[in-house]
C-alpha cells in the first residue's frame, strides 16, 4: 500500500534536514530470481517487478536531490546465464526503456551508459541511443545504467588507453597517477559512489566499479530487489548519514560534528503515522 503523499514528504524533509543527501548512489539489484521463486513465478517475473523498484528508486532519488544514480544493470558475467533469460532480459530493457523515456525527459532525468556497448544487440543499442540524446541536455538526475559491465573489465580497457598514450608518447610511465586512471575509466566524468546499496544479503561487491568503490559506504540488505521501494532507500540514507567518512584521516582533522539526529527517524516516524 502507498504512504500517503504527506508522510512520504515528512520523511524526505528529515532526511535532508539531517544531513548529507548522497551526491551519487550505486546499486547492486540482486534478488530478482528468488523473489519469483518464493511465489512459485518464472524468472522473469521477477525482473518484470523489478522494473517498478527502477522506478521508484529513480523518483525518489530526483526528489531528494541525488545528483547521479549507477544501476548494476546487466553485468558482463551476466551473459553466461541461459541463452533464454539473457534475450528476455535484452528485450524487457528495450521494452522498459521505451515506456519510461519520455517520462524521465519530463523529469528532467539525464540518461548515461557504461560498459562494453557494442555488445548489445542492435535493437538495444538504438533505444538507449535515442534516450541518451533526448535527455542530453537534462540538468536533474543522471541515471547511469552499467550495461555489460564489470569493474575488471573497465580497469582493464583504462591499462589499454594508459600503455597505448605511453606507446605514442603522450604520457610519461612515471606520470602516470590515480587521476590519470580515473580520466580513462568509463566513468571519468561521474563522481565516486558516496554510497553503494546492495539488496538480497549477499556480502559482495560482484566486480561492480571496483575502483570507483574505495571509499564508498555500503550498505546491504536481505530485501529483494523487487521489494526494494523508498522507504528502504531512506532507510539506507539514514544509516549512510549515521556514519563518519573519514578518508584514511581521524575524527580531528576532518572535523566530524557529533551526531546529533534521532537514530532510526524512519522506521519511527512510519511506526507513529500508521500505528503499527
Amino acid at each position: 500500500m502507498a504512504r500517503p503523499a504527506s508522510q512520504d514528504k515528512k520523511l524526505q524533509e528529515r532526511l535532508q534536514k539531517n544531513g548529507h543527501i548522497p551526491k551519487h548512489i550505486a546499486v547492486i539489484m540482486d534478488g530478482n530470481g528468488r523473489w519469483a521463486k518464493k511465489r512459485s513465478l518464472p524468472r522473469v517475473a521477477g525482473h518484470h517487478e523489478g522494473v517498478n523498484s527502477v522506478r521508484d528508486m529513480v523518483e525518489t532519488c530526483a526528489q531528494i536531490g541525488v545528483k547521479f544514480l549507477t544501476l548494476y544493470t546487466f553485468s558482463t558475467e551476466n551473459w553466461n546465464r541461459p541463452k533464454d533469460e539473457v534475450s528476455i532480459l535484452m528485450r524487457l530493457l528495450v521494452s522498459s526503456l521505451r515506456d519510461e523515456r519520455d517520462r524521465l525527459h519530463n523529469n528532467n532525468v539525464r540518461v548515461m551508459t557504461i560498459g562494453d556497448f557494442g555488445s548489445l544487440p542492435q535493437d538495444a543499442q538504438d533505444e538507449f541511443l535515442d534516450a541518451i540524446d533526448l535527455t542530453k541536455n537534462n540538468t536533474g538526475l543522471t541515471l547511469v545504467l552499467a550495461l555489460s559491465y564489470s569493474g575488471r573489465w573497465d580497469i582493464t580497457n583504462a591499462m589499454k588507453r594508459i600503455a597505448e598514450q605511453v606507446k605514442q608518447g603522450k604520457l610519461a610511465p612515471e606520470s602516470i597517477t590515480d587521476e590519470v586512471i580515473t580520466q580513462n575509466l568509463a566513468t571519468k566524468n561521474i563522481p565516486d559512489p558516496d554510497l553503494l546499496i546492495r539488496t538480497s544479503g549477499e556480502l559482495r561487491i560482484s566486480n561492480f566499479l571496483l575502483w570507483q568503490l574505495a571509499y564508498s559506504e555500503m550498505y546491504v540488505t536481505d530485501i529483494l530487489w523487487p521489494d526494494f521501494r523508498r522507504t528502504a532507500l531512506y532507510e539506507a540514507i539514514e544509516s549512510f548519514q549515521s556514519r563518519e567518512r573519514r578518508f584514511g584521516k581521524v575524527s580531528e582533522q576532518i572535523g566530524a560534528p557529533s551526531k546529533t539526529s534521532s537514530k532510526n527517524y524512519v522506521r519511527r516516524l512510519l511506526k507513529s503515522v500508521s500505528g503499527i
